[in-house]
């Protein structure tokens, strides 16, 4: 019997020693001459007219420059541009003198051209095409390194727009057969990166070496993509990745890399919270049509309590739909949470009567952090309104999600949102933009692709004035527009994120930009 024990116990560590075998020999080994970025998630296009993903945006930023770029300090910096855009009496016009002597990677040379092909080709093909929209009717280009935008009504969110990663400019040359069509395994850009190899799971770039500006710190990077928390969270605490970036990362891990980072044992680094969580509302739906409704609703959300249970406190609690960095508003404008006054609305509602309020929360599948707010909230509404509202969770894959936004499908649905420009006009439009309107409800525009169907004439027209003002008076004006969202109600905001890397303590600190991309060309080692 002894024997038989021994033998198993023999056996047991044998076939251990194979799993870990298959395991180092299934798993992506480092280049030790370059540094190795881990994240969740494929990217399945390096095109700038189709990127919409953070990731991809992240890989872009490295690949190519834009005209204009938002350093640390939220101040816009010229890169490709020369200086800073001059905007015509009528502000009609945006004047930009480019920089000479850039290249492509290809070697073709960067002039207005080359840009005047870039930004007609994302307005006719872009994914995102929409901040565009109709403002930009015509780019010429007078000058070898003059590049005049005409605009079909004066627009102060323009000179955001030009920090845009969707505006990276590719070589007319490479893309010369895709101006209709996305490429998507490469990118030939202008940038301090070029593309060595590509896959939607591993990605290789090495410094540019025609590069106009400052050259890398490092000899280049291998990006690789794990398939779950648990496996990047293992890669950066093994050492078998130099650098981890905190997207799609569950918050008990990302509170764990917290911890290890305060401990000494790797480099944190935070960037710009820009990314915010919230809910939207159908609010076409019988369920969701009534003001009231959505009103009692937001006040049942203990937006604290949510982040404490789910972020660990990683995730700060937000009733704005703007980022605070932006600093359009020190006053939240969203209900605080209030059980007490929540039941009084539901009552006058008609509800806690012997009438209970149902409503279908949808969540994001594969986002962990989705679940487990939807879980938190659901626990809390039983130990608050028990008797008034309760809420049923529904999990569908993100793709999906996006797809059936428009179609009316969910009732109400958790989703994140990051400014395509760090600028409030880029939160409040893209969520609550409406070109016809009937009825408070949206017809067409962006506010029906996002699925709350919720249109205000009032607002419209205040984001519209907001384009004809600058400084304070356009603040003031972008205000108002967030009051009168905060009071119909079509969306709750819940929480915002800082973006985070972590690296190995023989590199340097992780460094993010104002739009909150880590800056890759940063990076090096300690003794370098």
């Amino acid at each position: 019997m002894k024997l038989i024990k021994l033998a198993f116990r023999i056996s047991l560590k044998f076939t251990a020693l194979v799993l870990v075998f298959i395991q180092i020999s299934c798993t992506p080994q480092k280049n030790n001459n370059l540094i190795t970025i881990a994240s969740n998630g494929k990217i399945d296009s390096l095109d700038p007219a189709q990127a919409n993903k953070l990731l991809a945006i992240q890989l872009i930023s490295a690949l190519g420059d834009t005209l204009y770029r938002v350093d640390s300090n939220g101040s816009l910096e010229p890169r490709l541009a020369k200086e800073a855009p001059k905007v015509s009496k009528d502000g009609l016009e945006i004047s930009i003198t480019l920089r000479e002597n850039i290249f492509f990677h290809d070697g073709t040379p960067f002039d207005s051209n080359s840009m005047a092909f870039s930004i007609k080709r994302f307005k006719d093909i872009g994914t995102l095409n929409y901040i565009i929209n109709d403002r930009i009717i015509d780019v010429e280009t007078p000058e070898k390194y003059l590049l005049v935008i005409k605009l079909s009504r004066p627009s102060s969110s323009i000179k955001g727009l030009l920090t845009s990663i969707n505006l990276t400019p590719v070589s007319p040359v490479s893309y010369s057969q895709y101006q209709d069509k996305f490429l998507n395994k490469n990118l030939i850009g202008t940038g301090p990166y070029k593309l060595i190899k590509y896959s939607p799971e591993r990605i290789s770039i090495q410094p540019f070496e025609k590069y106009w500006d400052e050259k890398p710190n490092n000899s280049g990077i291998n990006y690789i993509s794990f398939n779950t928390s648990t496996s990047l969270y293992s890669a950066i605490k093994t050492g078998q990745v130099d650098v981890l970036l905190s997207n799609s990362i569950e918050d008990g891990h990302r509170l764990a890399l917290n911890k290890s980072s305060k401990k000494g044992l790797l480099i944190e680094g935070k960037g710009p919270a820009m990314q915010i969580g919230y809910i939207a509302f159908r609010t076409n739906s019988k369920l969701l049509n009534k003001k009231e409704v959505r009103k009692a609703i937001s006040y049942s959300l203990d937006r604290k309590l949510i982040s404490k249970q789910v972020s660990y406190g990683l995730r700060d609690p937000l009733r704005s739909i703007i980022p605070p960095i932006l600093q359009i508003n020190s006053t939240p404008q969203w209900p605080k949470y209030s059980p007490e006054i929540a039941k009084e609305l539901f009552k006058e509602a008609g509800y806690c009567k012997n009438k209970i309020l149902s409503i279908p929360l949808t969540f994001r599948s594969n986002v962990p952090s989705d679940k487990l707010l939807a879980l938190t909230w659901q626990e809390q509404i039983k130990r608050d309104l028990a008797d008034c509202f309760e809420i049923s969770l529904n999990g569908v894959e993100s793709t999906t999600v996006y797809k059936q936004l428009s179609q009316g499908i969910h009732e109400a649905v958790i989703l994140e949102w990051t400014g395509d420009y760090p600028d409030p006009y880029a939160y409040l439009s893209p969520l609550l933009d409406c070109k016809k309107i009937k009825n408070e409800s949206c017809e067409q525009g962006e506010a029906l692709i996002g699925g709350t169907f919720w249109g205000n004439i009032d607002l419209q027209e205040s984001l519209n004035k907001s384009e004809l003002l600058v400084g304070e008076e356009r603040l003031k004006e972008l205000r108002k527009a967030e009051a009168i969202a905060a009071n119909g109600l079509p969306v709750i905001p819940v929480w915002i994120l800082n973006p985070r890397a972590w690296v190995q303590t023989n590199l340097t600190k992780p460094e993010f930009d104002g739009s909150g991309r880590l800056r890759i060309e940063k990076i090096s080692l300690n003794n370098e």
